[in-house]
């Protein structure tokens, strides 16, 4: 079963999320929030497998609801998926530097919603290539955090392999064939890069590889 928490200052907007989710076997609401420290503190007592947060809020946003939850490590299995009524902007963009899995535009499609859903519980980044470009394309210039690429001489070729088809949006199963390996031992490879960069999840895997050179747009 798949725990759900979400949170948005818009009842409107939680009410029509957890109608969808309730539909759904597999998947179940723990609770609401209205507001990111009211959500932190339900992420702290129910831990679920996935929070939705909404990006902006008032108070504490949801950048800063992201970062909190990233950095602590008793909430390691929180997968933080962000909505935003905008699309890709710098809000989505900070968010997933501070640690979320992905995000979501309000308007999504309902197959869409629970399917993104689905991929954050796994653990999969919600990016595919198409935003991945548009996200490198539009920020990559900015400055690099001042640990950016930190553990980057520690990772091996095929980590570095695996770190840029992760970064091109293929799956472990897509890179496992891409290298002629097994699925496991991309996974491996993904994971083992993921503890060298200090990266939480996937999605900030991606930011990372490009934000240190490991990939440049070019390649995308």
């Amino acid at each position: 079963m798949i725990r759900v928490l979400l949170v948005d200052d818009q009842p409107l907007i939680r009410s029509g999320f957890r109608v969808l989710l309730d539909l759904e076997d597999d998947i179940e609401v723990v609770a609401e929030a209205g507001d990111g420290e009211e959500g932190l503190a339900l992420v702290r007592e129910h831990r679920p497998d996935v929070a939705l947060v909404d990006v902006q809020m008032p108070g504490v946003d949801g950048i800063e609801t992201t970062r909190r939850i990233a950095a602590d490590p008793g909430l390691s299995g929180v997968h933080v998926v962000i909505l935003t009524n905008y699309g890709l902007d710098r809000y989505v963009y900070n968010a997933l530097r501070a640690g979320a899995a992905g995000f979501l535009v309000k308007d999504v499609v309902p197959e869409d919603f629970l399917h993104a859903v689905r991929v954050a519980a796994r653990g999969d980044a919600l990016l595919a290539p198409s935003i991945t470009r548009r996200l490198i394309d539009r920020y990559v210039t900015e400055p690099l955090h001042t640990d950016a690429g930190a553990g980057l001489e520690e990772l091996t070729g095929r980590e570095r392999e695996a770190v840029a088809l992760v970064a091109k949006g293929l799956s472990n199963d897509q890179i496992a064939a891409r290298m002629t390996i097994s699925s496991m031992t991309a996974k491996t490879h993904v994971n083992r890069a993921m503890a060298k960069l200090r990266a939480r999840d996937r999605a900030q895997l991606v930011v990372l590889a490009y934000e240190c050179g490991l990939v440049t747009p070019r390649g995308s």
